[in-house]
């Protein structure tokens, strides 16, 4: 036996007739608004390599600090490299920041928020270490744990991953907490159904619809994370595109050649927009409670 909680709208499928499609698109503005925002961003840091107009490792002394212009469209930085080229590649870190964070700490917030609610025992020592982790901030935790490990895309995310799992482990223990009283999973229970199995059939679909807008917001966080931790010198190594990277290099030169930490902040703005957006689209569309309401 199995049930899951109902979600009054779907999103619409392709054979939908156009009307209809509309009428659902402006119910949820942000969800479209970001979804393409996201979506643009998403096509010119893949196709960086094509886009890019110089490579972004490219030395031009005599070309230094230069305001944009046909040849430089953001300008150069103080090296003479091509801003433009840099922060089209940037986009790629920011991204893959994004999105390894947001997985890894959606599936160990799964793992660990599931644990608790469901195996009585294991709830107060879990949660406990997760409140502790809470307790730190977690741009203060991140820049900790990199400070005792070699800078690399690979150690960033980790270090940002970590503080991220309480705010999922918090969200799905009280789904589980709630979850576990319901009807179908006594039923489960009562038939001899082994605990993975309910988790895992009866559980954890009903956890998806929270989960996937608490994983956007933990997405923009960790894009945000990664480029205050490249600003400040320890987060992915100084040669590598990052917007981070590129403002911390531009911040000496902001009263001769403002371009070069102009751009990188209006990507990274754009692209932490995009993705709240989304998450609030999401939430607006997922929810049960909020759908009545439109």
């Amino acid at each position: 036996m199995s049930a899951t909680i109902s979600i009054p709208e779907q999103l619409p499928d392709e054979g939908a007739p156009p009307l209809r499609r509309w009428r659902w698109a402006r119910k949820h503005p942000t969800l479209i608004i970001g979804g393409l925002m996201l979506l643009l961003v998403v096509v010119i840091s893949l196709a960086a390599p094509w886009i890019a107009t110089h490579d972004p490792q490219d030395l031009d002394p005599i070309a230094r600090m230069q305001p944009p212009s046909a040849e430089h469209y953001f300008g150069t930085d103080a090296l003479g490299r091509d801003v433009f080229s840099r922060a089209v590649w940037g986009g790629r870190v920011s991204l893959i920041v994004g999105l390894s964070v947001a997985a890894l700490a959606t599936m160990a917030g799964v793992f660990l928020g599931l644990t608790a609610g469901f195996v009585r025992w294991s709830d107060g020592p879990i949660m406990r270490v997760m409140d502790g982790l809470m307790a730190i901030p977690g741009i203060l935790l991140a820049i900790a744990l990199m400070a005792v490990t070699q800078a690399s895309l690979t150690t960033v995310i980790v270090a940002i991953t970590i503080p991220e799992i309480p705010r999922v482990a918090r969200l799905v223990r009280s789904l589980a907490l709630t979850l576990r009283e319901q009807l179908f999973v006594e039923a489960a229970h009562a038939v001899g159904t082994r605990l993975p199995t309910i988790l895992w059939r009866h559980v954890l679909p009903n956890t998806v619809a929270p989960l996937v807008v608490q994983a956007t917001f933990v997405a923009a966080s960790a894009v945000l994370i990664e480029a205050a931790l490249s600003f400040l010198g320890v987060g992915v190594p100084a040669q590598t595109p990052s917007w981070g990277n590129m403002m911390a290099e531009g911040r000496n030169y902001v009263a001769v050649a403002f371009h070069i930490i102009l751009y990188p902040g209006i990507l990274l703005a754009l692209t932490v927009l995009a993705i709240n957006l989304l998450g609030d689209g999401l939430r607006d569309a997922l929810d049960p409670r909020l759908a009545r309401q439109l």
